[in-house]
């Protein structure tokens, strides 16, 4: 080999070397951080996880998946609004905590959380990020009112600025709808200030719940205020990110959840009527964060997650009036908002909790890649801390396991091994393949669409068991149902009588994360209300004591 080959050689060894190097250091800076959470978003309304059960385009979810990672067995805390985003803001599992009394109605809910609270915000603020939230809260706020008494729909003084609000949980800046787009009162609040006037009283399709309203506010243009807001805390915050002051931004949309409200550019978008074309526009609101990351140049160091709160509404359909069971209608005609799974909002079936859920980290995650591990919402926190190389104190996220790992190869072993989750009347536990549903059915009321009542449920299994029961009857089927979800994804085939033993091994990883206020390695921790064990009682005529 001649000086010229070998001198050649050694330049190309080196450079490979260092481009190698440079993609190594590239995956390992932090990047800025955008959460994408829709509000009753069904795993089927996205089509890059419905597939042909979904008849609703959704480019934006589906850039993202295809650019990134699709994760196919992610999963709310709870199938209904606001235990999740409690779970999502602290790692913890949501029956940990005491609720506020008082309390106000709707969108009137006082704090969830201690302003002390260890937060996805005090987190990424602590690890130098500057830290946004925009859409709908719903974790509760402390008004002032007129008269000193709780907060409520007739005694707010919109004059004067929020006592607790997002900015006092770690947020530096923040736009929000305090509860749901069907829940007043409907104004928005920027950093804690109400802006313009209250004076009218509206309520909009769905359920109608009227009360005090700014004067221009109007249901169906929300999102676009939201998604104004989104693009403004980008450009705002592009140019520092450039030079390395990176930014987190909690966007926190109020769609598809009722009132099932698309702007006229969105109205008839769809081919199945109106449920669609909001699904579409909740979509568009996905979109419009890429191609604001796109304009300023910070697509390449932004991890985008994207994903919802729960599962779909079996009220929500296509008409605009909350019907118990419209969900219905929409899947005779082939659109399935629970994709392939069982039950709905509410329930205690994988159409309440398995929620989509696809993340983008350009130079990490593998473009196109799909991944089948188990994670939780409440995951993110020990994710971020772990991405951010910030450590978390023991007493900090306790129920919270970092995939990154997984973010980085879809095929690794993922760290979570149990996950609890609760429907509104029921808990349940996952341990591999295996799911528990510690209820004789989906364990919610039914009176919205997702079954027989709570009474009906009750008699129906107190009579498969012959008679009343005592609480250790409670633990074995009839009272409770097994699946194999590895075979049974749709919950069709409860296992409980069969397997006895494995009923009884779950409800003990219950019963001890229960017990050491965690479900992480660590010191054992109390929870807020004194022991509150995640279990509901069968009702009284069921039961023999």
């Amino acid at each position: 080999m001649n000086r010229h080959v070998i001198s050649r050689f050694l330049f190309l060894t080196a450079a490979a070397l260092f481009m190698a190097a440079s993609i190594h250091t590239a995956s390992a800076i932090r990047p800025n951080i955008i959460y994408i959470m829709a509000d009753d978003l069904g795993i089927g309304d996205v089509k890059c996880l419905g597939g042909d059960r979904c008849r609703i385009e959704t480019p934006g979810f589906d850039r993202l998946a295809r650019e990134g990672m699709k994760f196919t067995d992610a999963h709310a805390v709870a199938s209904v609004c606001v235990p999740s985003r409690k779970a999502i803001m602290t790692g913890r599992y949501p029956w940990r905590f005491k609720g506020p009394r008082p309390s106000g109605p709707w969108g009137f809910l006082n704090p969830h959380l201690a302003t002390d609270q260890f937060t996805l915000a005090t987190l990424l603020g602590r690890a130098g990020y500057r830290t946004g939230y925009v859409g709908k809260w719903h974790l509760g706020t402390l008004m002032r009112t007129k008269d000193g008494k709780n907060q409520g729909p007739a005694n707010v003084d919109y004059e004067a600025p929020l006592r607790i609000g997002p900015n006092d949980y770690g947020f530096d800046y923040s736009f929000i709808l305090p509860g749901s787009l069907d829940m007043y009162p409907y104004v928005y609040a920027r950093n804690g200030h109400w802006i313009g006037k209250v004076n009218r009283q509206r309520g909009w399709s769905a359920f109608n719940r009227v009360g005090p309203t700014e004067e221009s506010f109007e249901d169906h243009k929300v999102l676009n205020d939201f998604s104004n807001e989104m693009e403004s805390f980008i450009s705002r915050n592009a140019g520092r990110a450039k030079k390395g002051d990176l930014f987190f931004l909690y966007f926190a949309l109020t769609a598809p959840h009722t009132p099932t409200s698309p702007s006229k550019q969105f109205e008839g978008k769809s081919d199945i009527g109106v449920y669609g074309d909001f699904v579409m526009e909740t979509d568009d609101c996905v979109a419009r964060v890429l191609k604001a990351l796109d304009q300023h140049g910070l697509a390449d160091n932004t991890l985008v997650i994207a994903t919802s709160d729960h599962g779909a509404a079996s009220y929500a359909g296509p008409i605009r009036k909350a019907t118990a069971g419209q969900i219905h209608e929409m899947e005779k005609i082939g659109h399935w908002p629970s994709g392939i799974y069982r039950g709905y909002k509410f329930s205690i079936y994988e159409g309440g909790t398995r929620v989509p859920f696809v993340a983008r980290w350009p130079g990490v995650t593998k473009a196109g890649a799909t991944c089948n591990r188990l994670i939780g919402l409440n995951d993110l926190m020990a994710t971020f801390a772990e991405i951010t190389d910030q450590a978390l104190a023991d007493d900090q996220a306790p129920d919270s396991i970092s995939f990154l790992p997984l973010l980085k190869n879809s095929n690794t072993v993922g760290r979570r091994k149990t996950f609890v989750f609760e429907s509104t009347r029921a808990f349940g536990v996952r341990e591999g393949k295996w799911k528990l549903a510690i209820c004789p059915a989906h364990g919610c009321k039914g009176h919205l669409g997702n079954g027989l009542s709570d009474v009906e449920i009750w008699r129906n299994a107190m009579n498969a068991f012959g008679g009343r029961a005592t609480r250790a009857d409670l633990r074995r089927a009839p009272f409770v149902q097994l699946f194999d979800l590895s075979r049974d994804p749709g919950e069709t085939k409860n296992l409980a009588a069969k397997h006895p033993e494995r009923v009884e091994a779950m409800i003990r990883i219950l019963e001890t994360q229960s017990a050491n206020g965690r479900s992480t390695p660590g010191p054992k921790l109390k929870n807020d209300n004194d022991g509150a064990k995640p279990q509901r009682s069968a009702p009284r005529f069921v039961l023999k004591e």
